[in-house]
């Protein structure tokens, strides 16, 4: 099966040398998307809720971006740096996916720049 990373202006730039989304298939698979604000390139105020909204911001704006939305989402992995904001995390995974939530996974870990939270994706194309 061919791999095809896609590419669209819309999207917030990658923080590294990395595809934002690459299609396989009748699948996306979305690259973790930060809070940060993708017009300034800095971690969006708030604190926590701040930078998650602003990365679930991200992964809708990519997943557009790519011809598919955040209702086409399968599976999801949050990345969360403090173990006390899960409960947070929990509830606005439920504000962005109210309905049939994806299945998804929550490591708890060290993320850079001095972000608290990040999404990654898999979404069937649209």
């Amino acid at each position: 099966m061919e791999h095809q990373p896609i590419v669209n202006p819309s999207m917030p730039a990658p923080l590294g040398p990395y595809s934002q989304v690459v299609r396989a298939g009748e699948l996306l698979f979305v690259a973790g998307q930060a809070g940060i604000v993708p017009e300034i390139g800095q971690v969006a105020d708030g604190g926590f809720e701040g930078q998650a909204r602003q990365a679930y911001s991200n992964l809708q704006a990519v997943l557009v971006a790519a011809g598919s939305s955040l209702a086409h989402v399968v599976k999801t992995t949050t990345f969360v740096g403090n173990a006390e904001d899960v409960p947070a995390s929990n509830r606005m995974y439920a504000e962005f996916f109210p309905i049939d939530p994806p299945a998804r996974s929550t490591p708890i870990v060290g993320l850079p720049r001095g972000l608290l939270f990040s999404i990654e994706a898999i979404a069937v194309a649209g």
